[in-house]
């Protein structure tokens, strides 16, 4: 019996909390589950009041669905009316927009027939500011008068369109631009304006605008870029006598004529012009054997110069001796002399090998340096051949390996092989007539001890021929 008891209990229990389940899903309260029962007639109490309990339930949950599907079908009528209004309306949208093309379609012909020969004319008009704003937008006078162009993009949308007619104002605006461009590119003005300088600083300088052709500030040449009208420094400027020039430019006095170089092409020279190597980067194109061909060069220079101040300084010591009767140390020919002040008393054969004794003796340091001057000049020319034929290879190379589609790519060894080649004749000449030049003040030298020493010798020939006694 209890067993039978414990069992409906717990079936109780079960459905109890099945409809606890369901009344949290409709977020309703329900109540606690029933304990369990001591005997039949409180399970059979329990069972008739859970009864009864879910009887309420249920009919709670068909008069919920009820008045809901009372509330969905009202929002069907609603949406199906929406629907209704809506499509009704389209179709007067539709009837509105056919009536309005028809409309446009005769508006447009009427604008076309009243237009007549404007319409060319304002092709004629759009065509002017069209040219007008490329000059604009590329004149260095807008770096002066910026934002020309603005009034010219909308009298060509105007033009081009056709939908609204342009003004009289805005017609006479692009006569009057084209007259102040034409008025400023004949002018030389000074203003101030932010410029960006090659270390992406913006500061206010004074620029000089000459014409439609240069700005120049502080001695140095700027440039207007066309997208977006930042006046920038010019990364590389040209040469040292354009840039002197500027700056005379920007000291002169109104009035006042300067020389000055200007770019008629508005840029394009002016590029070709600060791309063109200068003497350094010239000489880097030679590399390693431009070098050597540079430094042999100085050091024929150095030994060159240092020979001829000796020579210089020897010449005048010797045309002193000349005029002098007292021999002197200082001086090759003095030392010649002395040889014979204390060789008087030999016979001419002795004394003559005395005197070309002391000569050889000064001849090493009259002609020191010569023979290596002379090699310079010699090696200089072969060691340009040398660059050139490196530098051919590297070209070859560069064809090997790129084809020749790319001129750029064969430019460096071609540089190479004739910057070497220029550098040997420019060792090799100069330091030629430098040995030359030199060789030839040292021979006078030598000529000169030469024609001295022989004219003791004749001196002391004919003395001894006096004193001997006749036979």
């Amino acid at each position: 019996m209890k067993k039978i008891i414990a069992t409906l209990s717990v079936l109780l229990t079960a459905g109890a909390s099945f409809a606890l389940a369901q009344d949290s899903t409709t977020q309703q309260p329900v109540s606690p589950p029933a304990e369990q029962a001591d005997s039949l007639d409180q399970l059979l109490e329990q069972v008739r009041e859970g009864r009864v309990s879910e009887t309420q339930e249920n009919r709670r949950r068909e008069q919920e669905f009820i008045n809901q599907r009372d509330q969905q079908q009202r929002l069907l009528q609603e949406a199906r009316q929406t629907k209704a209004n809506e499509e009704a309306r389209s179709e007067r949208l539709e009837r509105q927009f056919q009536a309005n093309e028809t409309a446009l379609v005769d508006l447009q012909a009427r604008l076309e027939d009243r237009l007549g020969n404007l319409r060319e004319l304002f092709g004629v008009i759009q065509q002017v500011a069209g040219d007008a704003r490329g000059i604009f937008q590329g004149s260095v006078v807008s770096a002066q008068f910026p934002d020309r162009d603005a009034a010219l993009e909308i009298l060509i949308e105007k033009t081009g369109e056709g939908s609204q007619l342009p003004t009289i104002e805005e017609i006479e605006g692009l006569w009057f631009e084209l007259q102040r461009e034409m008025t400023e590119s004949g002018r030389v003005v000074e203003f101030n304006q932010q410029v960006v300088t090659l270390n992406g600083e913006q500061v206010e300088l004074p620029l000089v605008r000459v014409g439609d052709y240069a700005l120049v500030s502080d001695g140095k040449y700027f440039n207007r870029q066309e997208g977006n009208g930042v006046i920038v420094e010019l990364p590389r400027q040209p040469a040292g006598r354009f840039t002197s020039s500027a700056a005379d430019l920007q000291e002169a006095a109104p009035g006042e004529i300067v020389a000055f170089g200007i770019d008629p092409t508005r840029g394009s020279l002016m590029a070709t012009l600060v791309q063109t190597p200068s003497l350094w980067e010239r000489i880097q194109q030679g590399r390693e054997v431009g070098y050597v061909i540079i430094g042999i060069g100085l050091l024929g220079g150095l030994f060159a110069i240092i020979h001829f101040i000796y020579l210089a300084l020897v010449g005048s010591k010797v045309r002193r001796q000349i005029r002098s009767d007292t021999p002197s140390k200082n001086n090759p020919l003095g030392r010649v002399l002395m040889v014979y002040d204390e060789n008087r008393n030999v016979d001419v054969e002795t004394l003559e090998l005395k005197l070309d004794e002391a000569i050889l003796r000064e001849t090493p340091a009259l002609e020191r340096f010569l023979t290596l001057i002379k090699l310079i000049s010699a090696v200089a020319p072969l060691l340009g051949l040398l660059g050139t034929v490196t530098g051919m290879i590297a070209t070859f190379q560069a064809i090997t390996l790129f084809g020749t589609g790319d001129p750029k790519l064969m430019a460096n060894g071609i540089s190479q092989a004739l910057v070497t080649t220029v550098l040997g004749l420019v060792v090799a000449i100069p330091t030629l007539l430098l040995h030359s030049f030199v060789s030839g003040m040292s021979k006078r030298i030598i000529h000169i001890l030469e024609e001295q020493s022989a004219g003791i010798i004749a001196v002391h020939a004919e003395k001894e021929n006096v004193n001997v006694p006749a036979e």
